[in-house]
């Protein structure tokens, strides 16, 4: 072997052993056939990218099919097959006979399965591009269930199906045709930079945009979701960088008949029956007990809604109140559940046998109740948090029925005093009691609180566990107003950032209810929370490990602490000890993190169940994984904290240098409007790769020392735009996003909150899917010093 194979990286020298041991061919024509599956033959393209050929099939031993796939991808994932779902045996074979017809034909039966004409110079060739092509004939008009970066797609639309999911007119996501689940703009495009074009001038992009090293496909996937899947050189892995569906669970034919889809993570869905019911066929599910229109009940699913996309087992009412809408499924004995949605519209719903398409979700505001035989003993596992856990039984007293005449008015004294005492007596006795059960009774809490969670919620580590992954609190990656963090392994090998609050209020229920709450916003570009620990007095968050740290030590060229927030313990929660230099952000990188950091804030603001404010964004809370994805990270953490403190406002939140000047000069109640402020001093920061602090102290002997006023300036006045850009990436720098950012920056630093727009339509912006006018000049604001 010579010197320079053995710089070849390792998949590339199996790849190349691999095709050594078969014939490889750059084209297909009448003198190489005939073609059969015993051949080992296969047709790559010219960079070996793509290859095609014979493939073995799932159900039986002598089954092929023909297919094209990923020739350096660890799965060899197939882009599009002929007879892979009734695949044929080895006697079948491709020829191309003198005419110019390409024919697959069984030679056992003489039978032709498949034809393709052209002329007698006709050649079966593979493009670099994955597109095999036979004169006219080609590949890409013809989708199975992918499509790849640049492929044409047809004017009339294209359909890619997956079993019984279908993606229609390149736009819709629907089940068995009919039922649709997801519907967007039309895709006309997948770039090579992981851009995908629609039909209303809108942008698709992946959290990876910009980078065109890697292989990509759009793919409706089993569960059927479209999902865009980028390809990892490295590991040879696909790894997804865009989904079209984000709650699996609404994708419908997830779960069968009357059964309900929870979510188990972000990336896999459970079906699970509902209480009353069991589990059948498949993943159908059937009553336990029939029950007679006299002899039933309803049990309440908080959070669980069934779908009907076309009203066969669902009757709309307006009923007076719930009562009313109750009353309504129990008169019509065909009603075997109602939901009602608690919003002041007195929204009702019966529901007829089948349910269909049942899901678990605190994005819905539905409750459900499920009718049962009376003498089902089954209870609800969807009920709220705040409603299941008691942790102290009542004292019930009962007192003598008094006399109907009091004869002395001595009698009726010694009665109220005996009957006083006694209840002194016993409030002591209880309160002793009490004390002494104390912890007995709240551990009992916890742990039967935490078995009524739903199925896919956080999971509840011990203490011990987290000490033992922690090596005893030992490793601090970071410390915070919120706490501190350390980095820990768990025994199956998954590295942990372990979050140890401080300043934590409310009662056990109120923290589990909004920590599952936290754990259930599921966005590529948040932190995902994996568990919880609520053992005695710890409370504490358990996170995913994010390696490449926080934004501030690749945007600033020398890392150093916030010590400029406004209290002593709002100290930045992701800041270190000083780190070696990290490599420079290009322009594609930043941009790919201000649209992910936009996109996730949107989220927060606009898709939850609850309004959820971060009230801290700034670089340090902006983490990245290995390939620059962005992952905001300390969201929801106000919800746990003090909630006095957030409604009076006397201990504000947040940093010097990000906080809006309603915020901290007028002490106006805290909206969205607060993170959009910070947003757009974070991304004038990327810009510029300054500190906004900084900036304020490089030039206090100027009266242009406000960096928001100064950015206006040189774009709207001076037109100098290339002095706003980080001097470092200059060369590299795309002028029109630069305007892009910098302008939607100076719209949300706007000193009046109303002014500024949606976190929703500054992802726009930034997308450039949205004009952006002229905005008004940032007035000078600065924190005021405290004494």
């Amino acid at each position: 072997m010579s010197p320079s194979s053995l710089l070849l990286p390792p998949f590339l020298i199996l790849s190349l052993l691999s095709l050594a041991s078969a014939a490889s061919i750059l084209s297909f024509s009448s003198s190489e056939s005939p073609w059969g599956p015993n051949n080992g033959t296969h047709l790559i393209s010219t960079n070996r990218t793509f290859t095609a050929g014979f493939r073995k099939g799932n159900s039986k031993p002598d089954s092929f099919f023909f297919g094209v796939w990923f020739t350096n991808s660890r799965d060899q994932f197939v882009v599009w097959s002929i007879f892979r779902d009734t695949p044929f045996d080895s006697s079948t074979q491709f020829s191309v006979s003198s005419r110019g017809e390409l024919s697959l034909t069984n030679t056992s039966s003489s039978q032709a399965l498949w034809t393709v004409s052209g002329s007698n110079s006709s050649q079966l060739i593979l493009k670099d591009s994955g597109e095999l092509q036979f004169d006219k004939w080609s590949s890409f008009n013809f989708p199975i269930d992918t499509i790849l970066a640049n492929q044409t797609i047809p004017n009339n639309g294209t359909t890619l199906q997956k079993g019984e999911f279908k993606f229609l007119n390149a736009s819709v996501l629907a089940f068995q045709d009919n039922d649709t689940y997801s519907n967007s703009a039309k895709i006309l495009n997948l770039t090579t930079d992981g851009t995908l074009m629609m039909s209303d001038t809108s942008k698709q992009v992946a959290s990876d945009v910009g980078k065109t090293d890697r292989l990509r496909r759009l793919t409706l996937d089993q569960d059927g979701n479209l999902r865009l899947y980028s390809l990892n050189a490295t590991s040879r892995t696909w790894r997804v960088v865009w989904q079209a569906v984000q709650e699996l669970c609404t994708i419908r034919g997830t779960c069968g008949r009357n059964a309900i889809c929870v979510p188990v993570g972000s990336t896999s869905t459970q079906c699970v029956c509902p209480p009353g019911y069991k589990h059948s066929t498949g993943t159908d599910c059937i009553l336990k007990s029939n029950y007679s229109s006299s002899s039933s009940k309803f049990l309440q699913l908080d959070f669980v809604e069934f779908g009907d996309s076309n009203n066969n087992y669902m009757q709309s009412l307006s009923p007076i109140n719930f009562a009313d809408c109750k009353s309504q499924c129990l008169k019509n004995s065909s009603c075997v559940a109602f939901s009602y949605m608690f919003t002041g519209n007195r929204d009702c719903n019966l529901l007829f046998s089948p349910l269909k398409d049942g899901y678990w979700s605190p994005a819905t505001e539905t409750a459900t109740y499920m009718r049962v035989s009376e003498s089902e003993t089954d209870t609800s596992n969807f009920t709220g948090m705040t409603q299941m856990i008691e942790t102290v039984c009542p004292v019930r007293l009962s007192l003598p029925i008094p006399p109907k005449e009091a004869k002395t008015t001595a009698r009726n004294i010694a009665i109220i005093t005996i009957l006083f005492s006694l209840e002194l007596l016993a409030g002591v006795l209880s309160f002793w009691a009490f004390l002494k059960k104390y912890s007995k009774y709240r551990d009992m809490a916890r742990t039967f609180g935490l078995e009524y969670l739903p199925a896919g919620g956080p999971r509840r580590f011990s203490y011990a566990e987290l000490k033992a992954a922690t090596s005893d609190f030992s490793n601090i990656v970071g410390k915070g107003g919120y706490g501190v963090v350390y980095k820990g392994q768990l025994p199956d090998g998954r590295a942990i950032a372990v979050k140890r609050l401080k300043n934590i209020s409310g009662g056990e229920a109120e923290f589990w209810a909004e920590v599952t709450i936290i754990a259930r916003m599921h966005h590529l570009n948040l932190v995902r929370m994996w568990g919880f620990c609520a053992d005695k007095e710890q409370r504490m968050l358990v996170y995913e490990y994010v390696s490449n740290g926080s934004l501030d030590k690749f945007l600033f060229p020398a890392h150093t602490n916030l010590n400029d927030n406004v209290t002593e313990d709002e100290t930045d929660t992701n800041t270190t000890l000083l780190q070696p230099p990290r490599p420079l952000l290009d322009w594609n990188t930043r941009y790919r993190i201000a649209l992910g950091v936009a996109r996730a804030i949107a989220y927060l603001h606009e898709e939850c169940l609850e309004w959820v404010l971060h009230c801290d964004i700034k670089p340090e809370n902006i983490l990245l994984e290995d390939d620059f994805c962005p992952k905001v990270s300390d969201f929801g953490l106000s919800k746990l904290t003090n909630k006095k403190d957030k409604v009076t406002m006397s201990k504000i939140r947040g940093t010097r240098g990000y906080m809006a000047p309603e915020w901290v000069i007028h002490r106006e109640p805290i909206t969205a409007k607060a993170d959009v402020y910070s947003f757009g001093m974070v991304l004038l920061e990327i810009v510029s790769g300054r500190r906004n602090y900084q900036f304020q102290r490089d030039s206090t002997e100027s009266e242009d020392w406000y960096f928001p006023k100064w950015a206006f300036e040189k774009v709207y006045i001076e037109r100098s735009m290339e002095e706003i850009v980080d001097p470092r990436i200059i060369e590299g720098a795309n002028d029109e996003a630069v305007e892009r950012m910098v302008k939607t920056a100076i719209w949300c630093v706007q000193d009046r909150a109303e002014l500024r727009p949606s976190m929703g339509k500054v992802a726009k912006m930034l997308e450039g899917t949205v004009e952006i006018t002229e905005p008004a000049k940032p007035i000078i604001f600065c924190m005021p010093d405290e004494h």
